[in-house]
């Protein structure tokens, strides 16, 4: 036997099978400096251990995303080591905070499988779970990533697709957030003063900066979270590929959208949930990223005073400025949208 780990594919998988993934990581403050290098978060909560703790955090929590890619990398090698692409999230939640010297892993349940319709790949489902040291669920996610087959005339599984909500509802939000005390919140180091009553369902914001991807950046930060997805880092395979170079990390948008979103959401410094997502085109090294979000719901969170709860639609382009919100050219996305992100974030009230 192979002492090497030629990943699964396809036909590997089976409904109810239960993956405990490798390796236990502890988050470190350098790997939020790396974070903070990548992509520029400005989130006061995140980045002053001061700040947080005025308003009743013991320190500044790990940022959001951060948690979510490191537990996403723990299932690369089992998952996606042999995918094609990631497909989409849903019915994700930020459980409870994660903070400097806490440590993470993971495992995955097999929730779907539906082999394409030629034959060479499937989509598998899997459900996710981050737990800290404790064993604390800090994330619990769902996620659908197109593999490839070992062999194509292998025969496909039963078909089975999961149900998953379109959103979560707004009493299922703010466990990974402790009440906060609001009147020692500081509006001027925060950089915004808009609060929860502020914003309109239906508004529309355009965070006007851009960002430009480089080769290195990006697979830096998928290194940082020891994703081993071959698409993003061996330009010898993926030369010959489809596309003829490198694919950038789906979750690498999604840091470089939300750090975008500052400017316009700076206040809404905590994603509670991740309703549904969507890499719509691939993007590669050397575009140049920008964002807008729309408001789609605004909601209390019942026994909450102190937050509210902003349903988001935020939308990134590659090498399309968001002035007018691109998003559909009749029935298809506009040729410039790579994602399409429908979350939960917690804002002052």
């Amino acid at each position: 036997m192979s002492k090497t780990n030629s990943g699964n594919f396809f036909e590997d998988f089976r409904i109810g099978q239960v993956i405990a993934h490798a390796t236990p990581r502890t988050v470190t403050t350098g790997d939020i400096a790396l974070y903070t290098a990548l992509y520029g978060p400005r989130f006061a909560v995140q980045s002053s251990d001061a700040f947080a703790h005025q308003i009743g955090y013991p320190k500044s929590p790990v940022d959001d995303l951060l948690v979510f890619h490191i537990v996403f990398g723990k299932t690369v090698p089992d998952i996606s080591l042999n995918a094609v692409a990631n497909l989409g999230y849903a019915d994700c939640r930020f459980l409870a905070p994660v903070y400097p010297g806490d440590t993470l892993s993971a495992t995955s349940e097999v929730i779907g499988l539906k082999e394409n319709s030629n034959g060479q790949t499937g989509v598998v489902y899997v459900r996710s779970r981050g737990r800290n040291q404790k064993g604390v669920v800090v994330l619990d996610y769902v996620r659908w990533v197109m593999v490839r087959k070992r062999d194509p005339k292998n025969p496909a599984p039963a078909e089975v697709v999961p149900q998953l909500p379109r959103a979560l509802a707004p009493e299922q939000l703010g466990d990974a957030l402790p009440v906060i005390d609001v009147r020692k919140y500081d509006f001027d180091l925060a950089g915004s003063k808009h609060r929860w009553g502020d914003y309109l369902p239906g508004e529309r914001i355009d965070h006007v900066d851009g960002m430009t991807v480089e080769e290195a950046e990006h697979q830096l930060a998928t290194r940082l979270y020891q994703n081993t997805a071959k698409v993003h880092f061996n330009q010898f395979s993926e030369g010959q590929g489809r596309f003829g170079r490198r694919l950038i990390y789906g979750g690498h948008v999604i840091s470089l959208a939300r750090a975008l979103s500052f400017n316009g959401l700076g206040n809404a410094f905590h994603i509670a949930a991740i309703n549904g997502g969507r890499h719509v085109s691939p993007l590669f090294a050397g575009l140049t990223v920008f964002a807008w979000t729309e408001v789609l719901e605004r909601a209390e969170i019942p026994g909450r005073s102190d937050v509210g709860a902003l349903r988001l639609r935020t939308i990134a382009t590659k090498d399309q400025p968001c002035a007018a919100h691109p998003l559909k050219d009749g029935e298809n996305y506009h040729p410039s949208v790579i994602l399409d992100l429908d979350y939960w974030a917690l804002i002052p009230r």
